[in-house]
């Protein structure tokens, strides 16, 4: 037993000891990004300045700041339309393409047939079938709805497809030697293997979301924050133009980290077997 407990104490003391370390480096990597953004601001403003260039031509970060905050009603209305549109054709693109990436990974006829036709839609310009899509669906949800959908299509079923395939050859050789069916070597091997990469291509999917709503907004709206960009910019209004890319950008960037922190929770063993690994090899 005091055996045992001595082995242990170095263990303990090391984790004790690179703790207040890990902190650190963790203040650190987000101190960073701030100071990189605060100065690149502080730069855009002092061009602005020095330059005394016109706020119709390029406006300063405080221009687009009060701009956002005098017109905050009429950004809260078009972000509302336009975050509808990427939640709906997000969830549209995640539902359709796990279920494709499913039947490829389970058929290797299935993939032979439909995995050609799923790389031929992403060769074809959106900008050429956004325009379509108003004749056939009309004006409204439908039509920004279902390019968000192809958009993020695409990189959900790659992934999830090469996820559902990267399983261990050993851990498949010793569930067929118990005699495990192909659906339970599908859904207890398959499926957690392939969520590291599933979250990957989710992460640039739901990025990607942000880009298909306003495409689509551009085409053709009467609302949302593409359709506030496009119809700003011919009456000179930049400062209100660049704080609705401001808010899109702050969506995309919302999304990722919400779609990271349900991986981080979702995968909390594989990153802590990642971790370990690395604190072995080290």
């Amino acid at each position: 037993m005091s055996d045992t407990t001595s082995a242990k104490e170095p263990a303990r003391k090391v984790v004790a000891e690179t703790q207040p370390r890990h902190s650190f480096m963790s203040v650190i990597r987000w101190l960073w990004p701030i100071a990189i953004i605060l100065g690149f601001m502080g730069a855009w403003q002092g061009v602005v300045l020095l330059f005394d260039l016109e706020e119709w031509r390029l406006p300063a970060p405080s221009a687009i700041g009060t701009e956002l905050y005098a017109s905050r009603a009429l950004f809260l209305r078009h972000t509302w339309v336009t975050l509808e549109e990427v939640v709906v054709g997000f969830a549209l693109a995640l539902g359709s393409g796990v279920l494709l990436a499913a039947l490829i990974a389970y058929s290797r006829t299935f993939q032979r047939a439909v995995y050609p036709f799923v790389i031929v839609s992403q060769t074809i310009p959106i900008i050429v079938i956004a325009p379509l899509l108003l004749i056939w669906v009309g004006y409204g949800l439908a039509p920004k709805v279902i390019v968000v959908a192809l958009i993020a299509f695409f990189p959900i079923v790659v992934n999830t497809a090469d996820g559902l395939k990267s399983m261990d050859p050993d851990m498949l050789n010793m569930m067929r030697t118990f005699g495990a069916s192909r659906w339970q070597i599908f859904v207890k091997l398959q499926v957690p293997t392939s969520l590291p990469l599933f979250f990957s291509g989710t992460k640039i999917a739901v990025t990607f979301s942000v880009i298909g709503a306003v495409i689509g907004e551009w085409i053709g709206a009467s609302a949302g924050l593409g359709y506030l960009t496009r119809l700003s910019v011919p009456l000179f209004l930049t400062a209100r133009s660049f704080g609705a890319v401001a808010i899109l950008a702050f969506m995309g960037v919302s999304l990722f980290g919400l779609v990271a922190l349900l991986e981080r929770y979702s995968l909390s063993w594989y990153y802590t077997e990642k971790r370990q690994r690395a604190l072995g090899e080290s």
